[in-house]
């Protein structure tokens, strides 16, 4: 929830569950859990920012996002949760002390709850995760907030003069029957080839695609890349069919967030990773689900697809290099890479065929379901020029 860089600081808020390490929904106690750090990597945990304390948000404080306003005026929105049937309203919440470089605490705008849900059609209990606010046409800032609305997944539209007082448009951002409900939505502006992040609360180049970032079936997160139609004020998709819509990682990647970093000129992601083990063990070792490394993301040459890599802090905390280069693998070869004797490694390896000739031939039908594809034509299946990749070793029982 709200990542942002404020004044040399990364701050980084999250759902965090002061009454122990189970399942958050559990709990009507959910508050905003909040860390610092000026490099990404070393981080401050310091007191929560936002609690369950108002009848706007007293059955917990759910997601939201943070946007900096006129250059020096942090805001978070977000969304309280006000009765056991988990009815949804969106708030506001504001730094008590913009000079206190850690904005460890936070004040609730007296005009909460900001957005209520009377919207025809809208499902009240799945109405949340306000995104980060954008400038738009005729000056005012724009937010959307994820809905079910008449059963589907919309992306609902909302503008303001003064990021306090909110009305809505009268049409949602976008909305599909992909989904029954969009949830955790992002939505950011990127240039095609260029690495460089876009400022959304500052003027969009010419050329720019946008992208609108969903959690789909309450667990995967895709995306679809666009225009914003600044005439309609609603965003159009490439394509509207679905099927073809990537997500943003195929591993445990949930609920991820976008930010612009001002001092590096980038966009970096996070996303809320659960882990394998069991509540037992959750609880026992007293936390459940970790953060994801933050990523740089940008949009490739041609405009389809985002691509992502760690930022480049991470890099302090590697040691002792391996390094191997201009080797060649005949079929069937394998090379051990020696030296390795550590609980943590990362590897990097570019592969470079001689030639693609013996590939198979790509069929388009494999976008529809990449993780089909990957299942069937795993490391154990023979190719033209492959399989090639890494092989790790493991004990009998698979505990290492």
């Amino acid at each position: 929830s709200g990542p942002m860089y404020y004044n040399g600081i990364y701050h980084e808020f999250y759902q965090y569950n002061p009454d122990g390490s189970f399942n958050p929904n559990t709990s009507y106690n959910i508050v905003w859990g909040h860390s610092v750090s000026t490099d990404l990597v070393n981080w401050i945990t310091l007191e929560p920012a936002i609690e369950p304390d108002t009848p706007n948000d007293i059955k917990g404080c759910w997601s939201g996002s943070a946007t900096i306003v006129s250059g020096d005026q942090p805001v978070i929105i977000y969304t309280g949760v006000i009765d056991i049937e988990k009815h949804q309203v969106q708030n506001i919440a504001l730094p008590k002390n913009r000079s206190d470089p850690y904005l460890r605490e936070w004040t609730k705008a007296g005009n909460n709850p900001v957005i209520q849900s009377g919207v025809p059609g809208l499902n009240s209990g799945q109405f949340r995760d306000p995104t980060t606010g954008w400038i738009g046409p005729d000056g005012l800032w724009r937010i959307a907030v994820g809905a079910q609305l008449n059963g589907y997944g919309a992306a609902l539209l909302y503008k303001s003069e003064d990021f306090l007082n909110w009305t809505r448009v009268d049409h949602p951002l976008y909305s599909s029957n992909a989904s029954i409900m969009f949830e955790c939505l992002d939505f950011f502006a990127v240039l095609p080839g260029s690495n460089n992040g876009l400022d959304m609360s500052s003027a969009i180049p010419n050329g720019a695609k946008h992208v609108l970032k969903m959690g789909m079936n309450f667990g995967e997160d895709v995306y679809v890349i666009g225009v914003y139609d600044l005439k309609r004020d609603a965003f159009v998709p490439d394509t509207d069919d679905s099927r073809l819509w990537p997500r943003i990682d195929y591993g445990n990647f949930y609920a991820s967030k976008t930010f612009f970093d001002s001092k590096h000129g980038r966009r970096i992601i996070w996303a809320w990773t659960t882990e394998t083990d069991s509540s037992s063990d959750d609880i026992a070792k007293g936390w459940a689900g970790i953060y994801s490394f933050p990523r740089t993301i940008w949009l490739d040459n041609d405009g389809k697809r985002l691509l992502q890599w760690p930022v480049e802090e991470i890099e302090s905390l590697r040691r002792n290099e391996i390094n191997h280069q201009e080797l060649e693998l005949k079929k069937g070869d394998l090379f051990e890479i020696k030296g390795i004797d550590t609980l943590q490694a990362d590897v990097e390896i570019d592969f470079e065929p001689t030639s693609i000739d013996d590939a198979e031939t790509f069929d388009p039908s494999w976008l529809f379901d990449p993780r089909k594809q990957c299942r069937e034509a795993d490391a154990s299946v023979h190719g033209g020029i492959g399989p090639f990749g890494l092989v790790i070793l493991a004990s009998d029982n698979m505990e290492e």
